[in-house]
């Protein structure tokens, strides 16, 4: 009974050593974490890729060389660029990547994954001057730096993709002008406010004179027509007035040149108003009526 416990035991012990070194790539058991992708080497020479889960091996024939699948981070040496418009522009990168093909990974970088960053560094920048460099600086800072993301990202895929790296994204994480630049970029931005400040100031002169010359066409149409109506209803008042003395005068034309008689005189003889005219003046007429009629006549008494 004890040579069955012991026997167990080391059988246990046996696979629970297997599974630890099958851990680390060792042993007859090959064990592939999660995140992971190795590759089965004989000779030197890669017989296979191995995804998560466990495998057999050969030892002492076999090797096994581990390689990350997650998606990896590098942070691209900033450098200072010329734009089309002869301006310097200092740009900070970095990339995200992995590794899709872990066979021509290690044939084209048979020293390691940091022999990889190098070339990924070297590859952005390189790309970096190439696609700003047909930018302008305001390009850069505002409307095309989505574009110029994507065609960065997309000539660094292409440069890498034949060394089993695939390049999902670079990104502009920084970036700033030296003083020199910033004073010019400067300079430059206050001409355009100013240039345009004047634009949009004569365009709005323009139209205040335009608004202005209408409203006054628009006044002097309106007076017109105000002075037209006016002489029309003017002329019509006048017309009925006429009428209307032209009735009285007909229906007594005696008493008709009485009050015009009377009007007259309320109109030119005031208090003070002194009048030289003969007394069989035709304007005394009425006068001259009146006093004949409050004198009392003469006595017929002795």
């Amino acid at each position: 009974m004890k040579r069955v416990i012991l026997l167990l035991f080391v059988l246990v012990a046996a696979l629970v050593g297997l599974v630890v070194v099958g851990s680390f790539g060792w042993g007859p058991v090959v064990i592939t974490r999660e995140g992971e992708q190795r590759i089965l080497l004989m000779f030197g020479k890669a017989l296979s890729v191995t995804s998560p889960g466990v495998f057999a091996r050969v030892p002492l024939l076999m090797d096994v060389e581990t390689y990350p699948s997650l998606k990896l981070y590098l942070n691209v040496d900033p450098e200072s660029i010329q734009t089309r418009d002869q301006e310097r522009i200092v740009i900070d990168n970095y990339v995200v990547w992995r590794i899709v093909d872990p066979v021509e990974f290690r044939s084209s970088f048979p020293q390691g994954i940091e022999l990889a960053r190098q070339q990924i560094n070297r590859v952005v920048k390189a790309a970096v001057r190439e696609v700003v460099g047909k930018q302008t600086l305001l390009e850069v800072l505002t409307d095309e730096r989505e574009n110029i993301r994507r065609a960065i990202t997309e000539r660094t895929a292409n440069s890498l993709a034949e060394d089993g790296i695939e390049i999902e994204d670079v990104r502009i994480n920084r970036t700033e002008l030296p003083p020199a630049t910033e004073k010019n970029v400067f300079a430059r931005m206050k001409t355009d406010r100013t240039r345009l400040a004047r634009k949009y100031r004569a365009e709005g002169e323009e139209e205040a004179r335009s608004i202005r010359a209408d409203a006054e066409r628009e006044a002097r149409v309106t007076v017109a027509n105000a002075n037209k109506q006016a002489s029309i209803a003017r002329g019509e008042g006048d017309a009925e007035a006429a009428r209307i003395y032209a009735e009285a005068y007909s229906k007594d034309p005696d008493f008709y040149a009485f009050l015009r008689s009377m009007e007259a005189y309320r109109k030119t003889i005031g208090k003070e108003t002194t009048l030289v005219l003969s007394p069989e003046s035709e304007f005394f007429r009425y006068l001259d009526g009146a006093a004949s009629a409050t004198t009392p006549p003469a006595s017929t008494e002795p």
